[in-house]
C-alpha cells in the first residue's frame, strides 16, 4: 500500500515537473546552447579544413578587364592592373598578361597582376631623321615608319624624268604634311596610323591584282609589294586570338583577284584571322 502510494506520488511529481514552464524553458535553453555549440564547432572545422587550400587560377588572357575582375572577385581573388599597352587592331581593356598564370595553383585571396590593352593609342612625335619627308626614298622611309608601327601607302604616282620612288607629298588623312613647300621639323601622330605618299615615277602602268587569300600576312605583304602594289587597310575577322600578325591568314582581299589590272602603287585591303 505504501509502495503504491510512493509510485503515485513520484509520477505526480514528474508530471508536475514536466508541465512546469520554468523547467521547460531551462531544458529548451540547454538544448539551444548545445545546438549553437555544435554549429560553431562544425563551422570552425570547415574553416580550419579549407585554410591554406590550393585553388586553380583561371586564364583571363584576352578577356575584358571588367568581366575578369567580376569573375576573380567571385573566386576570392583580387585583380590589379599594373600596366597597359597599345596593340594595333585590338580594342582597349583586354588582358594580355597575368601573374600568376592561368592554370597555376594558388591560395585564396591571391592578388592577380594583369597588363591590359590601352583604349587610346600612344602618340609618337616624328622628327629627324624621318622629317622632313620630301625628297626621301619611299622604301627606306617606309621601313623606318614600320618600326614605329606607322603604316605607309602609296596614294599616287607623279611623272618625274629624273627620279623614281622619291617622296613628293605626304598625307595624313586629309592633311598634307609634307611637300616641296611644307617641310615640318616635328609632327605628332598616333601609333598605328597610316600615311599616304605621292612618289615620283618614270612611267605609269597597271598590273594584274595578285591573289593572296589563304597566305600568311607576311607572305601576302611580300607578294603584294613585289606585284607593284601596297598593303592598304588591315582588319580582323574577329577581335581576339591574333598574337602575331605576320602569322595570321588572309581570308579576304579588296579588290579581289579576278584577273583584272590595277594601277601600280595602289592599295589592296586585307582581312585576316588567327592561324
Amino acid at each position: 500500500m505504501s509502495s503504491s502510494y510512493e509510485k503515485s506520488n513520484f509520477v505526480a511529481q514528474i508530471s508536475q515537473l514536466l508541465t512546469n514552464r520554468t523547467f521547460i524553458y531551462n531544458i529548451l535553453g540547454v538544448l539551444l546552447f548545445i545546438l549553437v555549440v555544435i554549429f560553431g564547432v562544425l563551422q570552425w572545422l570547415k574553416i580550419y579544413t579549407n585554410h591554406g587550400q590550393k585553388l586553380d587560377m583561371p586564364n583571363y588572357i584576352d578577356q575584358h578587364i571588367t568581366d575578369a575582375q567580376d569573375d576573380a572577385t567571385s573566386k576570392s581573388f583580387e585583380m590589379i592592373v599594373n600596366d597597359s599597352v597599345h596593340i594595333v587592331g585590338k580594342p582597349g581593356g583586354l588582358i594580355q598578361n597575368q601573374n600568376p598564370n592561368g592554370g597555376s595553383q594558388v591560395k585564396e585571396d591571391r592578388k592577380i597582376y594583369v597588363t591590359t590593352t590601352k583604349y587610346n593609342p600612344d602618340v609618337i612625335e616624328l622628327k629627324e631623321p624621318i622629317l622632313p619627308m620630301y625628297g626621301k626614298d619611299y622604301e627606306s622611309l617606309r621601313k623606318q615608319l614600320q618600326q614605329k608601327a606607322i603604316a605607309s601607302e602609296i596614294k599616287d604616282f607623279k611623272y618625274d624624268p629624273l627620279t623614281t620612288g622619291t617622296i613628293l607629298e605626304v598625307w595624313h588623312g586629309n592633311e598634307k604634311i609634307s611637300s616641296s613647300n611644307i617641310r615640318l621639323e616635328a609632327y605628332k601622330i598616333e601609333r598605328g596610323s597610316r600615311l599616304k605618299f605621292v612618289v615620283s615615277s618614270h612611267e605609269g602602268g597597271s598590273f594584274v591584282i595578285p591573289n593572296v587569300e589563304g597566305l600568311t600576312y607576311a607572305r601576302a605583304i611580300w607578294t603584294i609589294e613585289n606585284s607593284k602594289f601596297s598593303v592598304g587597310e588591315v582588319t580582323y575577322a574577329n577581335d581576339l586570338g591574333i598574337e602575331d600578325l605576320n602569322k595570321s591568314i588572309i581570308v579576304r582581299q579588296n579588290p579581289v583577284a579576278d584577273g583584272s589590272k590595277l594601277a601600280a602603287g595602289l592599295s589592296i585591303n586585307l582581312v585576316v584571322k588567327a592561324p
